[in-house]
């Protein structure tokens, strides 16, 4: 059984991927953890050791199968993010500072109004980077060519 997609999309998300965050509606609630995935396309959020329910999986090649424990994916109007000084809920807001960077700061009716900074997990990428070129690169060379001259008349399209 697969999630559908969700009808309306979150455009702006304000909870990033390694925020801790605390359950504010379900069977956890009230319970505090990291966030291991963001979801968009269904606008959900798994929580690291949150959310558990048996998944039965069948026997097949190079596994064996059995009644595993998997964190399922919770609706993001369900989490919020924990304020670092109060240790409470709160909401997120956006300011820029005097020196003009943008930062998110802690906001709501309990909220100290600090500053949260984004995650260190976020800088990491996901995928490294490839270094070497592939198959299907274009070589340095080709690509820095110079192909197209205005006052020779080279490179001009047709028209």
């Amino acid at each position: 059984m697969g999630w559908k997609a969700a009808e309306k999309l979150i455009r702006h998300w304000k909870v990033l991927r390694g925020d801790n965050v605390m359950i504010i509606r379900g069977k956890d609630k009230g319970e505090s953890g990291l966030i291991k995935r963001v979801i968009r396309s269904q606008n959900r959020v798994i929580v690291e050791g949150k959310n558990l329910v048996k998944k039965h999986i069948k026997q097949g090649e190079g596994h064996t199968g059995g009644i595993f424990s998997v964190e399922a994916p919770l609706h993001v109007s369900n989490v919020q993010v924990v304020d670092p000084v109060t240790g409470k809920p709160c909401k997120i807001g956006y300011k820029y500072l005097e020196d003009g960077t943008k930062v998110r700061y802690a906001r709501g009716m309990y909220a100290s109004g600090v500053v949260i900074p984004r995650p260190e997990i976020l800088k990491e990428r996901r995928k490294p980077r490839p270094t070497s070129p592939g198959p299907k690169d274009t070589p340095i060379e080709l690509a820095q060519e110079k192909t197209y001259d205005e006052k020779a008349g080279i490179g001009m399209p047709d028209l």
